[in-house]
């Protein structure tokens, strides 16, 4: 693995970097970790890569790697820098033969995602995008469950993400994580929505396997001064007639991470929380409701999607660094199967791709149309 971004005190950079080494099937080779050369070799040294694989700019390690023999390049890079500088690195890494991992979102607008995707379906690599909640061994039990059609035909979905880390306008004290993620130059045309409204709207399609087909959205500015949204709420409109409203908002607060979804079907109905997330509860129509917990050795009880992500027995905590940890660990095993030339299970290949990326990004365009407009009801387009 290669890195770009994610250099000393960056929080997200070491976040990846954790998550790819926890189960040795990953090595972290190079990296141009920094915009800034000084930041960039004084993080490279920190980390204890070669001097020679120590880059100052993206440009410069793509050259250097291409040129190594293919058992001593990277096999793939990971982009962990802000919105507006992942598509160019990206690009680059494909045309030069490298697969990717990226965080969220994708690009920068809607029209980079859809020349991503074609380069990558051109050169048939592969695509990481980092939704991390996707790799929480309940949710993956949560997407099989409905699925399997014992919950019955989806009727309604909830989804929200409410955190309180924005209340105040940290991006004017010095906070760095804030003062990106509130800059429209840097992060796109929405803030809340753009951050974490993205990672709802991906598990309620990711969860029910249902796409969003319209909504109807409202963005709210609350704090005086900010640029972009810091909380708002939509409507949802599904395939095959359900609905559902999505809520995500950073100034509530005293909340810290509080994802949380509901799926209704004819029979019963699913819940599952970020804050609590080796359980998954189950209610149904005529029954009581039961409690799922998460644990590699409930072979009989769960899906195999979901033991296959479970690292220990039942009782023994799993959380975001596992998650984040699965998406790398199926990354890894399904791009070393296609490097060895075999076939990949299914559950290595259960990983968010491009296509999650450009709904990602259509999910922001078509959110703050709607909320530009005064038609009740936006068309979802991409």
């Amino acid at each position: 693995m290669g890195m770009i971004g994610g250099g000393k005190d960056a929080f997200i950079g070491a976040i990846h970097r954790i998550a790819a080494n926890m189960d040795g099937q990953i090595e972290l080779v190079c990296g141009a970790l920094s915009m800034h050369p000084d930041v960039a070799q004084e993080s490279g040294r920190m980390l204890y890569l070669p001097e020679d694989r120590i880059y100052n700019t993206y440009d410069e390690m793509f050259k250097a790697e291409a040129q190594k023999l293919a058992d001593e390049r990277m096999d793939f890079v990971t982009i962990v820098t802000p919105n507006f500088a992942h598509f160019a690195p990206a690009m680059q890494a494909l045309e030069n033969g490298f697969n990717v991992v990226v965080e969220k979102p994708v690009t920068f607008t809607l029209e980079e995602a859809q020349q991503l995707k074609a380069k990558v379906e051109e050169t048939g690599l592969m695509l990481l995008l980092t939704h991390t909640y996707a790799g929480y061994p309940m949710i993956k039990e949560a997407r099989q469950l409905v699925k399997s059609g014992k919950l019955g035909k989806v009727r309604k979905i909830y989804v929200e993400y409410i955190q309180g880390w924005l209340s105040r306008l940290s991006e004017r004290e010095g906070n760095a994580q804030a003062s990106w993620r509130t800059d429209p130059k840097k992060s796109g045309k929405s803030g809340c929505m753009g951050d974490i409204g993205t990672h709802a709207a991906h598990l309620a399609e990711y969860v029910s396997g249902l796409k969003i087909t319209e909504l109807n959205a409202s963005l709210n500015i609350v704090v005086d001064g900010r640029m972009l949204d810091d909380d708002g709420a939509v409507l949802l409109r599904f395939e095959e007639g359900a609905t559902g409203t999505l809520m995500a908002s950073q100034i509530a607060a005293g909340e810290e991470n509080a994802l949380k979804i509901r799926v209704y079907g004819e029979n019963g109905s699913l819940e599952w929380q970020q804050m609590e997330p080796n359980t998954l509860t189950i209610k149904w129509l005529d029954k009581p409701a039961e409690t799922l917990r998460a644990g590699s050795n409930y072979t009989d009880r769960l899906s195999s999607y979901a033991t296959h992500n479970c690292r220990t027995p039942g009782g023994h905590p799993e959380g975001y660094l596992e998650a984040f940890g699965n998406l790398y660990r199926n990354f890894a095993l399904a791009l070393s199967a296609k490097i060895e030339g075999k076939e990949a299970k299914p559950e290595w290949l259960d990983f968010p791709s491009i296509d999650d990326g450009i709904r990602g990004m259509a999910f922001i365009n078509n959110v703050v149309a709607s909320n530009a407009s005064n038609e009740k009801w936006t068309k979802y387009t991409i």
